[in-house]
């Protein structure tokens, strides 16, 4: 089980975590041992709920695989243990980011007063670039 939140668990069942061989330098331990983590989490058919499925696939971005599946790659430590929990926390993470409910826009309108001094302030810089114009007969 993956505790996200007190209210958010994710089972073991929905995960799949794939290990592969890693790239770049190691040595012989690159070479030989799969160490890399791929982990795989299916966000249809999770147990998530609607309006959080959405924000997780917005959030995640080219993390998501065209048929629906959160691909979270982890290849920063030299054990697979490391980059297990790793990966697993930055799945948490995500779905802490998904879990909050974006507040309602509150509509709000200037007060009569501000839209007046926009209007005189309009007004004044306009004089100003008027006063800058050649006059007509000076020509």
């Amino acid at each position: 089980m993956l505790h996200v939140t007190p209210q958010i668990t994710i089972s073991d069942s929905e995960l799949d975590e794939r290990f592969v061989r890693a790239s770049g330098p190691g040595g012989q331990n690159v070479n030989k041992v799969s160490t890399a983590v791929e982990l795989r989490f299916d966000v249809a058919a999770s147990t998530l709920a609607e309006d959080m499925k959405a924000r997780l696939i917005a959030l995640a971005g080219k993390k998501m695989t065209t048929g629906g599946v959160l691909l979270i790659d982890s290849r920063e430590h030299r054990t697979q243990a490391q980059n297990r929990a790793a990966a697993r926390a930055r799945f948490a993470a995500l779905l802490r980011e998904a879990a909050k409910r974006p507040k309602p826009r509150k509509k709000t309108r200037p007060t009569k007063a501000a839209h007046e001094r926009r209007l005189v302030a309009k007004v004044q810089r306009g004089r100003i670039k008027a006063g800058r114009r050649p006059v007509s007969g000076e020509e």
